[in-house]
């Protein structure tokens, strides 16, 4: 039998392709199963973002090899887009490079500036890929705690207080996934001046900056952030797109060439029509972003009767695409929970656990459901 490599033994398959399997066999028994556990966005491209592919499938070379970098013309749409958005000025020809998807970009930031052994701060809770692609490239990874009492953000004393020494990178990622928790620009000047402090990488995971936050914020906004900042963010949830794998890394012409590096050995430029089409989203006007606020804001507020319902409590200041809900105290474990609900209701719900320790007590609802199942769900209970 052919052995393995080593490293997978570090990791395990990601919980939703895990889980979804198994949501899957439910539904080929028949089970009417209303799935809120992961943020895939239901709704649609805007007419403007279709139009563009469709129209680009014709053009002159269109199925040819594209750039690694990414066309020109998109590098300047993802440079304008964040200084209309975020004020952050950036050099569309160095300091932009689109992605195949963000989590792509993990990969290989962590490939490009983590060596066997070094260190990598990572949150509790947060997003598991962080953990799994460390573990892949062997490195490892070291949890910072993120509380309700701290507003989910972390104890930049407390940490500095450990032997930082063998750190290197550290994630960070605000509007924070799962808990909706936000960064003000007082938090951002502070994690910018403990990465330059401790020399590390501090890389800030934006891609829900857009769904029902009235202040988008980005870590390149702070002076010298790009000395020892890069910041990725997706097309995937602002403009619902997740399916056509649209990223962004963003950063000063140093870093992004390191990561240029790993990249242009491991893949190939995305699609052409698919890079016309993320012109046409990053062009979109405000309309755009005040209907899909609509959307979300109407289902939150369903979403938020099915979370009470169930006994649970939620920050009403949280944003984003999801509902991070805090358990009764008398439930010992959410995932045995949220299994009680799916076998029981046929409603899949995201457990807490799933994104570190200090996510148990929590379950994580996803507003990437129609209003209708929504209120279905509600009515079930």
């Amino acid at each position: 039998m052919i052995q393995t490599a080593e490293r997978l033994k570090t990791v395990q398959e990601y919980y939703f392709s895990k889980k979804l399997r198994e949501v899957r066999g439910l539904i080929a028994q028949g089970k009417p199963i209303i799935n809120m556990g992961i943020g895939s966005p239901d709704l649609a491209p805007s007419k403007e973002v279709i139009k563009a592919i469709q129209n680009a499938v014709t053009d002159a070379g269109a199925h040819q090899y594209q750039s690694y970098q990414g066309l020109p013309e998109l590098r300047q749409a993802m440079s304008t887009f964040y200084k209309n958005k975020f004020d952050v000025a950036l050099d569309a020809l160095t300091e932009v490079l689109p992605l195949m998807g963000s989590k792509e970009g993990i990969m290989h930031i962590s490939m490009a500036f983590l060596n066997e052994g070094d260190g990598v701060l990572i949150p509790n809770p947060g997003y598991p890929t962080y953990t799994s692609v460390s573990k892949l490239v062997g490195a490892i990874p070291t949890y910072y705690d993120l509380t309700e009492n701290s507003g989910w953000f972390p104890d930049l004393s407390l940490l500095e207080k450990e032997d930082l020494s063998k750190v290197k990178l550290m994630w960070v990622s605000y509007p924070h996934m799962p808990t909706g928790a936000t960064a003000n620009e007082a938090q951002f000047k502070a994690l910018i001046a403990f990465a330059k402090r401790n020399k590390i990488l501090l890389v800030n995971d934006n891609p829900y900056s857009f769904v029902l936050n009235k202040q988008a914020h980005s870590i390149l906004s702070i002076d010298g952030a790009k000395e020892v900042a890069l910041e990725l963010n997706s097309l995937s949830k602002t403009f619902n797109m997740a399916g056509w794998r649209v990223g962004m890394l963003l950063g000063s012409k140093l870093n992004l060439t390191a990561v240029l590096k790993v990249k242009s050995n491991m893949d190939s430029g995305m699609f052409y029509g698919i890079q016309k089409g993320a012109i046409a989203a990053l062009e979109s006007p405000q309309t755009w972003f005040d209907n899909l606020t609509e959307v979300y804001e109407r289902r939150k507020q369903l979403m938020v009767q099915l979370v009470k319902k169930i006994g649970c409590t939620y920050d009403e200041n949280s944003v984003g695409m999801f509902i991070w809900a805090k358990l009764p105290d008398t439930i010992p474990s959410s995932e045995k929970f949220i299994d009680g609900i799916l076998y029981t209701k046929d409603i899949f719900i995201t457990p807490g656990t799933i994104f570190g320790s200090n996510g148990e007590g929590y379950i994580r609802f996803s507003l990437c459901v129609d209003a209708a199942k929504i209120q279905e769900a509600i009515d079930r209970f």
